[in-house]
């Protein structure tokens, strides 16, 4: 049975409840149960890891036997594993709730499948209200739990004829102010952003958003990878956020660590070096590459060896996007095989 205008004005409700919870390793849900008539009879939201979910939040400002027959609505698929807490769907069933209505479904491994585990109890389940609202709040967090690990955008700016710097070095600036108005753009839009210890020390970057008027009002955490040691002066460390430096080469091992912080979207951006090392492992999702009508030759080209033999094993992508920004274009391309090649990593391990 589709949603009523009850259900769909409460999915609304649980949009704007799942916003109070905190952004992070969890995802922000809300809830809330109506009764057979439509009315509310409880509301609820995630306060953070360890806390009761937001059914269970909602279900418990109700007297026992209070939610038999109503209809839950909640913004995410109730989950249907034990972690910190119970699984929702058990919840449900136990306070005899007759419906739930959810806007996204769950796509992780352990913690999907709540919508056939009410099934089986006799619970009627209405997916996708809302569908689009709720993946547009969720859409790091499940990037993340499909993957298995956060979302990787490699980007790097370039000329045509593929150098990312003059043989001296210098790279500043390749492509014009429209062009670098956007990577800061997207640098907002990141939990956290890249660069290797090469980068670091060579062009000693803030690693901030940057608008117009100063920085922006959500600011990536600075990451840097690499053994080689930062001076103690490196801009980075005057950042709002405290740099993350890890002595290491392995990615794997960095991007769960940050996927453990609850930095769900990384942003890739220098240098060569370590954007071909993502490309090369399989850990890049999507590709930004700012092209500038600029020629430099030379050998310092923006991506170096992936691991590439034979044509054959050329790693192809789909372009979704390409933008002309002023003089410059931008090519925003993805890896279509990326989520299963991820997933089936993870389910080897």
């Amino acid at each position: 049975m589709a949603a009523n205008e009850a259900e769909r004005s409460a999915m609304a409700r649980a949009l704007e409840l799942a916003e109070r919870g905190p952004r992070g390793r969890n995802p922000q849900v809300g809830a809330v149960i109506l009764s057979p008539a439509g009315d509310v009879l409880a509301e609820g939201w995630h306060r953070g890891a360890g806390t009761a979910h937001a059914e269970v939040d909602a279900l418990s400002k109700l007297p026992d036997g209070a939610a038999r027959g109503a209809t839950a609505v909640v913004t995410l698929e109730p989950c249907n594993h034990t972690g910190l807490t119970g699984p929702c769907a058990e919840a449900l069933i136990a306070a005899g709730i007759g419906r739930v209505v959810f806007a996204v479904d769950d796509p992780g491994p352990a913690s999907g499948g709540g919508a056939e585990r009410l099934a089986a109890a006799g619970i009627e389940a209405e997916p996708h209200v809302l569908r689009a609202e709720g993946e547009a709040l969720l859409g790091s967090w499940l990037d993340a739990a499909a993957l298995g690990r956060p979302h990787v955008t490699v980007k790097w700016a370039q000329s045509l004829d593929g150098r990312a710097a003059a043989a001296d070095g210098t790279s500043q600036w390749i492509t014009g102010p429209d062009a670098r108005a956007d990577v800061h753009r997207e640098r907002a839009r990141a939990d956290a952003i890249v660069v290797g210890t090469g980068t670091a020390i060579a062009d000693d970057p803030a690693l901030t958003a940057r608008t117009g008027d100063g920085l922006d009002a959500h600011q990536p955490v600075p990451v840097v990878i690499g053994a080689r040691e930062l001076p103690a002066t490196a801009r980075l460390y005057d950042h709002p956020h405290e740099p993350l430096v890890y002595a290491t080469h392995d990615l794997r091992a960095v991007l769960a660590d940050l996927r453990e912080r609850g930095l769900h979207r990384v942003f890739v951006e220098g240098g060569p070096t370590l954007a071909s090392a993502f490309l090369a492992a399989g850990l890049a999702d999507r590709v930004l590459a700012y092209v500038a009508p600029v020629l430099i030759g030379g050998d310092r080209l923006a991506v170096a060896d992936i691991g590439v033999g034979t044509i054959g094993e050329a790693r192809r992508l789909v372009v979704d996007r390409v933008t002309p920004l002023g003089h410059d274009i931008r090519f925003d391309a993805r890896f279509a095989d990326a989520s299963a090649q991820t997933m089936q990593e993870e389910g080897e391990r």
